[in-house]
C-alpha cells in the first residue's frame, strides 16, 4: 500500500473485542476509495497471494477526520 501513496498512522488491538483496528491515511489526486481500488486491483497485490476474504471475519471502513 505504501508504494500507491498510503500511510499507515497507527495499529491497535482490541483484545477484549477480539479486533484489530488501523488506520490508514491517503493524500493523493485520487479519492481514498479509487486509489484502494487501483492498489486492489494491482499485479503487485495479487502477487501476495493471500486473499483477506480467507482470514477476515468483517471488515469496517470508516471514514474521518483528524481534529488534532
Amino acid at each position: 500500500m505504501l508504494e500507491f501513496g498510503f500511510e499507515i498512522q497507527g495499529a491497535w488491538l482490541d483484545r477484549e473485542r477480539s479486533r484489530f483496528v488501523w488506520v490508514i491515511s491517503y493524500d493523493g489526486p485520487e479519492s481514498f476509495a479509487e486509489r484502494n481500488s487501483q492498489y486492489w486491483a494491482s499485479p503487485r497485490r495479487e502477487a501476495i497471494g493471500l486473499n483477506p476474504e480467507d482470514y477476515l471475519v468483517e471488515t469496517d471502513i470508516r471514514v474521518v477526520t483528524a481534529v488534532w
